[in-house]
């Protein structure tokens, strides 16, 4: 191991791949998975394995979680990537499945990295073998298992949800490749670069050692004595973009944050979450859009402003672009989030939006029904309709609505920002009509 370690430092095989771990006992994190008390962790070691799925981000362990399983028992284990595989791949293995239980008794465990990838043809492949016991199947994914896994098969197996491992994680794997790496090389590592390089792996043990492997290649100077510097691991996280998938969990969680630290007013969280987006490869026009809705949903007419501010955000971003329109885009994120909040429009939509179901064909009343032809006008069309502005006060006691609805409120304005002068005028507005009816 000594030897080829280093061979492949500067050949082949990935640090993250030489220092996995062949046994539950070396595994790093993931406690509350397969800590000493954890169901999976007794379902191993008991050899009593069912199907079950690994949620979690890139080098969080579900590829060693199934690399341990693998070396356990005497299972026949199969192993691909729904990356490259496709359908024909799956049955040919389900069909070696089947004749391996036939002929030997054994079952098979299959280990499909990056499951979610696989359509629901492929994924519904699985299914039969899983059911009649044929295959222990193992997905591993960073996708939401609820919208990426078709239902019938995630019916029939267990999710383990797995964290982003910590930076007292990345530590003990960081010295344990020290201590490999130190049977050849003297190599210093000071503390700082040391927190520098555990936080741009966000927990991620694959980024964690790569990073450490291209600052070995980076610092080798044909000695013994490696010194990793400031100036060698800037280098090798030059370019290094944030986890991010504009297609997968990444994309809805980033979004649902910004919204919700904009709702909530903290304006330093709406900033990170935006920049995060941003900084990842967002589409910068889709943030823009949410940010629009937001105007309308959460502040509303508390602050009428915040629409204006919020469109002619992605006005300006349409006509500079990137990356001087991400200013823009950040005004408009930072306005909405000290905006005075209302919720007052979205609710009286989804009033509004039941009535219409209950009551799908209202009938409108005739005074408010336009009159163009004789025929509609002997019909009563327009008959007894009231132009406001001929009148002192422009305000009338006219029925609008259908004769099911009258007198239904569907806006409460707050007593917040601009809304509290709306609500003051509902109040006049109220009793003026009232002074107006026949008593």
């Amino acid at each position: 191991m000594e030897n080829s370690l280093f061979q492949n430092i500067n050949n082949d095989t990935p640090l993250a791949e030489i220092m996995r771990p062949d046994n539950i006992e070396d595994f790093v994190g993931q406690d509350s998975v397969i800590g000493e008390k954890s169901l999976l962790r007794k379902m191993i070691l008991t050899n009593q394995l069912s199907s079950f799925i690994l949620w979690g981000p890139p080098g969080s362990g579900k590829t060693t979680i199934a690399n341990i399983i693998s070396k356990l028992f005497g299972y026949h284990f199969k192993s691909f990537s729904a990356v490259i595989a496709g359908i024909k791949e799956v049955k040919n293995v389900m069909e070696e499945a089947d004749t391996t239980l036939l002929s030997t008794g054994v079952k098979t465990i299959v280990f499909v990295d990056e499951i979610h990838r696989f359509n629901k043809a492929q994924q519904d492949a699985f299914l039969p073998y899983v059911e009649k016991g044929t295959i222990i199947l193992i997905g591993a994914t960073t996708a939401n298992p609820s919208f990426s896994i078709i239902s019938p098969l995630l019916s029939r197996m267990r999710v383990f949800i797995l964290k982003a491992l910590t930076n007292d994680d990345l530590s003990i794997l960081f010295d344990r490749a020290l201590k490999k790496i130190k049977e050849k090389y003297d190599l210093n590592v000071t503390i700082d670069n040391r927190e520098a390089i555990f936080n741009i792996s966000s927990g991620d043990a694959r980024r964690c050692y790569g990073i450490l492997e291209q600052a070995i290649k980076l610092a080798n100077n044909g000695t013994k004595d490696i010194f990793i510097t400031n100036e060698i691991v800037q280098k090798v996280l030059v370019g290094r973009l944030p986890s991010y998938d504009k297609k997968d969990d990444y994309h809805y969680d980033y979004i649902s944050a910004l919204h919700k630290s904009m709702r909530n007013s903290d304006v330093n969280a709406s900033i990170y979450y935006c920049m995060k987006m941003l900084e990842s490869g967002e589409d910068p026009l889709y943030i823009l859009r949410r940010v629009i809705r937001f105007s309308s949903e959460d502040v509303g007419l508390a602050d009428p402003n915040a629409l204006t501010i919020s469109v002619s955000a992605m006005n300006a971003f349409e006509k500079i672009g990137m990356p001087e329109g991400n200013l823009a885009i950040l005004e408009a994120v930072v306005y909405n989030a000290l905006a005075p909040k209302s919720n007052a429009l979205y609710s009286a939509s989804s009033i509004a939006k039941k009535d219409i179901e209950e009551y799908p064909d209202l009938y409108i009343p005739l005074n408010i029904r336009n009159a163009p032809t004789d025929l509609m006008k002997n019909a009563g069309y327009g008959e007894g309709y009231k132009y406001a502005h001929d009148y002192s006060l422009p305000i009338t006691d006219m029925q609008c609505m259908p004769d099911e609805l009258v007198d239904r409120e569907y806006y409460f304005p707050t007593d917040f920002g601009f809304e509290k002068n709306l609500k003051e005028r509902i109040k006049k507005i109220k009793e003026i009509r009232k002074n107006l009816k026949p008593t």
